[in-house]
């Protein structure tokens, strides 16, 4: 499977991406993305249409994880309020 998998990649023009050898905080970001995605909006809940997924997923990303929730490395500020600040 995975090599099929990278072999769609490969014809569709698009480059694989791996952790550096050493490096095992490479994706360390989206790790802790999922991990509260998973806590906050996936787990305990069953979505029995693909749309309802979506909107759930768009309204959790754009409504809530940017706009209110707020990140310990960004000094517990929203990244929304985090980049208004920064700009």
């Amino acid at each position: 499977m995975a090599y099929a998998i990278q072999d769609e990649l490969e014809k569709h023009g698009i480059s694989k991406s791996y952790n550096r050898a050493g490096h095992c905080t490479d994706n360390a970001h989206m790790e802790s993305f999922y991990h509260s995605l998973e806590g906050e909006l996936i787990r305990g809940r069953k979505f029995d249409q693909e749309l309802a997924l979506r909107s759930a997923l768009s309204s959790y990303v754009d409504g809530f994880y940017n706009r209110t929730r707020l990140h310990s490395g960004i000094g517990y500020m929203s990244p929304i309020n985090y980049e208004t600040r920064a700009a």
